[in-house]
């Protein structure tokens, strides 16, 4: 009966895998465990270069424990001498895991993403929190030789 409520709640897949670790037994859920966990998925929603002093991204990193949340990690990079560019210092923007993936992976995620060539560089994110509840309240940083300061 387990298999036939796995047919229709989670797909042949779950069925077959559940099938599966029933015949082979416990060694094959021990591997699976000790199997190294993925790492969580990113998408890049805003980039922007400032001459060639500084270029900041903002990612949105989807949460490993809850599908649905993510987190939002701004980060600065510096050109080298040798002319590649190099992270110098990254932030959260807002509370890990308290934004929504698909609002933010989504169109018109970013509200508002102002930078500025000026030294301190400031920059403003508000981002879509959902369309019902629109963007955020602005969120400002201060870069000051690369390295990023709450404003």
């Amino acid at each position: 009966m387990s298999v036939t409520h796995s047919l229709t709640r989670r797909g042949p897949a779950a069925a077959l895998a559940l099938v599966t670790a029933t015949v082979l037994g416990a060694g094959a859920a021990g591997a699976s465990s000790a199997a190294p966990a993925a790492a969580p998925r990113t998408r890049q929603i805003a980039t922007s270069v400032l001459g060639g002093d500084y270029r900041f991204s903002l990612t949105a990193v989807r949460s490993t424990g809850d599908e649905y949340a993510a987190s939002v990690r701004l980060k600065v990079y510096t050109r080298t001498s040798g002319g590649a560019w190099k992270e110098t210092d990254r932030a959260t923007v807002g509370a890990v895991d308290g934004w929504f993936w698909y609002p933010l992976t989504g169109k018109g995620a970013v509200c508002r993403f102002s930078t500025s060539a000026a030294e301190p560089a400031p920059i403003e994110v508000s981002l879509l929190v959902t369309p019902s509840i629109g963007c955020s309240a602005p969120q400002r940083f201060v870069v000051e030789r690369g390295r990023i300061h709450a404003d």
